[in-house]
């Protein structure tokens, strides 16, 4: 099974940029697919070869790992692109973080990223940035002022204090995208 973990900002902080991004979407590239906003969130580890039977290992790992961890304050803000802005193939939108806050959340997501691997999961290995995919494109392209729109995004403050565990099921969801199925809600910090 496809699982992912993340942090998910509550709903204010998630309509917030939405209605930010809503009046600029009409001047979008084509092929730019915009994320729904109600899967909003922040990966901070992906499995796309879960074993069903070792999905209580994983929740009983992500539960310790997020224990050992401590809320943090943060907001939306800034932006980016993967894997730069000038071949983008993701939008992304940022955290807003303090140098100690941004260190609890890359602890927390190697953590979660060692749960992962120990329920005998792949996990990707790329580099971790926190960070809220806006839109994927379908084929690579400069996306300077998108970027650029982003960056002057400054959304609500919010606690990153539950981590979600979700299933993601391919083509199920509205106009073929994935449907994300929350598995688990567990506190950050317990």
């Amino acid at each position: 099974m496809r699982v992912f973990v993340a942090l998910r900002p509550p709903e204010e902080a998630v309509e917030h940029l939405a209605d930010f991004l809503e009046p600029r979407r009409e001047a979008a590239p084509p092929g730019l697919r915009w994320s729904l906003v109600e899967q909003l969130h922040v990966t901070l580890a992906f499995a796309a070869e879960l074993e069903e039977r070792r999905l209580d290992d994983l929740l009983e790992g992500v539960a310790a790992a997020a224990a050992r961890r401590r809320p943090v304050p943060t907001r939306v803000a800034g932006g980016g692109a993967f894997p730069d802005v000038g071949r983008a193939k993701v939008l992304w939108a940022g955290l807003d973080l303090a140098p100690d806050d941004a260190a609890e959340v890359d602890a927390l997501a190697a953590g979660v990223r060692t749960a992962v691997a120990r329920a005998g999961a792949p996990v990707d290995g790329a580099r971790f940035r926190p960070h809220l995919t806006v839109a994927r494109l379908g084929r690579p392209r400069e996306i300077t002022r998108w970027v650029q729109l982003l960056d002057a995004y400054v959304g609500p403050r919010w606690h990153a204090d539950q981590v979600a565990v979700v299933a993601s099921h391919l083509g199920e969801g509205p106009g073929g995208r994935p449907r994300h199925e929350q598995l688990a809600r567990l506190p950050v910090g317990a």
